[in-house]
């Protein structure tokens, strides 16, 4: 069975800040399989987004990437993704919204409601592990992050209707 709610994050775990989408989504697993019903959420992450990822899309609900980013005055950033068409899509490295028009061509229909969670990076370097400030970033998207689950995965929620 497919679970509803997908989080799937990409990264690094050995280049510093970058390791940051796949922490948060294995908190967020932990946090998932303590603290919601079975089956209300699958969590995935990877080295880098593929067309291969548009498959995880079917049959959910919403989404939530989670990937590191440069440039955030912030802690994290929160976003509608939608689908677009790049002029160049490889076998691997793709956008989200790249991600998304490759489902829509595949599956001939509009993909599930995606938000993508940028989580502030500051260190790259092959080695390096995030450092208190980066941790400490996680940290408040994480609590972010599994208030989006708790407001998706609740079956009171889904029975209200409730559409955000």
């Amino acid at each position: 069975m497919t679970a509803p709610l997908l989080v799937l994050g990409w990264g690094n775990p050995s280049r510093g800040d970058d390791a940051l989408g796949p922490m948060l989504v294995d908190a967020l697993a932990a946090y998932a399989g303590r603290a919601l019903p079975a089956g209300a959420v699958d969590c995935l992450s990877d080295y880098q987004l593929q067309i291969e990822h548009a498959l995880d899309l079917v049959g959910r609900e919403r989404v939530l990437f989670v990937d590191a980013a440069v440039g955030l005055d912030a802690a994290f950033a929160v976003s509608a993704v939608q689908p677009q068409r790049e002029r160049q899509i490889t076998s691997h490295a793709l956008s989200p919204p790249a991600l998304l028009q490759v489902f829509v061509d595949l599956q001939g229909c509009a993909p599930p409601e995606c938000s993508l969670l940028a989580l502030r990076g500051r260190r790259w370097a092959l080695g390096e592990v995030p450092d208190a400030a980066a941790c400490e970033d996680l940290a408040r998207a994480l609590e972010w992050a599994t208030g989006w689950l708790e407001r998706f995965a609740s079956p009171q929620v889904a029975e209200q209707g409730v559409i955000a």
